[in-house]
């Protein structure tokens, strides 16, 4: 155990550093590092990487976690629960997840579409006709109908035209604001709002990250014939022993929910977040994106809370190949359709929030839910080609590499973050391997 001097407000804390040698909880086998090619000597500068994000107050605390061949060869946490609350950050605590629902949902999504409900070239509007006349917004504030209907490839993709509401200078994200999708009371109407929205361009032909997962949880849930929450926990949750990852935080577990942060430019510091996530233009601490005591809005694109340990027995079953302790939750083949590029080979991206195609992300492209590495020399980053990933909001990342077959994971609770913190973890995670698969 390692103590460490913090400052906050000119007050003093000493921080607990907990290093975990052997989880005491984790059913996936934790085995001596050595036994799949991982370097512990190495490991040990994934601890200073976390380390040293504390001991800078860039973060109250994380939870790493690295995975090779199915077993945990590095599970780890460090620092406290919140910067007003110095108590060691614990195993079981829990995290916004926020866009790491996304992969989540779609999972759910492609389940179905195993089971025959729908091609990827059919209309969104077999199951959502409340979005049957939708318009794309010019540049001259004029209204021109989509030319062709918004397909599920195109929703699944984010190419479908809609947006999140991201930029407030924006005239499209303005509607979106304007509409208050997030305090919509259930999906039923969040799809109406939807209906009376712009798209941003003409379906399939940019790239653009958007509410398509929260409707996509909707499709789940009429195709389904269950509530979406309801689906998630039957088809994938309770199978996959995920029992701590939920959109409305039981009572009896709210007391492990962290508290998060964001990172104030202005005063170049780290900040507790009183109610809302900042950048949607939210105003309320009752919002989908805020609340998690009372849930009916059940955000397929972002309301999930989870902890580390669950969120690692749902990448296993994916570097398993759909797998986990004889679950099977999807085929092997369609996750790997999932995982492939499919994108066109040249398509504009705007906006903000995840981006895996715009230009300040080369060498990768988007599948069925998450983002992919398809040239890792032309990503500029230590990585593999065919890997797969996602992250949140609050800076939780996770990403699958096949190749090496490996799962990094990384949990924290902060928001806006400066910090290059996931290129960072991908290095330290990389750097660590003695012996590589790569061929």
């Amino acid at each position: 155990m390692i103590t460490v001097k913090r400052f906050f407000g000119g007050a003093v804390f000493l921080l607990m550093l907990v290093q975990i040698s052997s989880p005491q909880s984790a059913e996936i086998a934790f085995v001596p590092a050595a036994q799949q090619g991982v370097s512990v000597a190495r490991l040990q500068r994934l601890t200073a990487l976390a380390e040293r994000y504390v001991a800078d107050e860039r973060v109250a605390g994380m939870h790493l976690m690295v995975n090779r061949g199915g077993q945990l060869v590095f599970d780890e946490v460090v620092g406290q629960r919140s910067i007003e609350d110095e108590r060691p950050l614990a195993k079981e605590d829990l995290y916004r997840i926020y866009s790491m629902t996304k992969p989540i949902t779609a999972v759910a999504i492609m389940q179905l579409y195993e089971s025959g409900h729908f091609r990827l070239s059919d209309p969104i509007t077999r199951w959502l006709p409340e979005l049957k006349d939708l318009k794309v917004l010019n540049s001259d504030g004029s209204l021109t109908p989509a030319n062709a209907p918004i397909t599920m490839l195109q929703l699944l993709t984010h190419t479908a035209g809609f947006s999140y509401g991201f930029n407030p200078a924006d005239s499209v994200d303005q509607a979106y604001r304007a509409a208050d999708l997030w305090g919509s009371v259930d999906l039923e109407a969040l799809v109406l709002k939807v209906a009376t929205l712009p798209l941003k361009f003409q379906p399939g032909a940019q790239w653009h990250y958007s509410i398509a997962v929260d409707l996509t949880g909707l499709i789940v849930q009429r195709i389904s014939g269950r509530r979406f929450d309801v689906y998630l926990r039957e088809a994938i949750f309770e199978p996959l022993g995920m029992t701590d990852t939920f959109f409305e935080v039981p009572e009896a577990k709210r007391a492990r929910l962290l508290t998060n942060h964001f990172w104030d430019p202005r005063s170049n510091e780290l900040k507790v977040i009183r109610s809302t996530a900042p950048g949607l233009g939210l105003d309320s601490a009752d919002d989908a994106m805020s609340n998690f005591k009372k849930v009916s809005l059940f955000s397929g694109g972002g309301g999930l809370v989870s902890t580390a340990r669950d969120y690692m027995r749902f990448a296993e079953m994916l570097r398993a190949g759909g797998v986990l302790e004889g679950e099977r939750i999807l085929g092997t083949k369609t996750l790997k359709f999932m995982t492939k590029n499919h994108l066109p080979d040249r398509i504009e991206s705007g906006g903000s929030g995840e981006d895996p195609v715009s230009a300040r992300f080369r060498g990768l492209g988007f599948g069925l839910g998450f983002g992919v590495i398809t040239d890792s020399v032309g990503s500029q980053s230590l990585s593999s080609q065919g890997s797969y990933f996602w992250g949140g909001a609050a800076g939780t990342i996770f990403w699958v590499d096949p190749e090496e077959d490996l799962v990094g994971l990384g949990m924290i609770q902060l928001m806006g973050s400066p910090w290059p913190f996931r290129e960072e973890l991908r290095i330290a995670v990389y750097q660590t391997l003695t012996d590589s698969y790569e061929l």
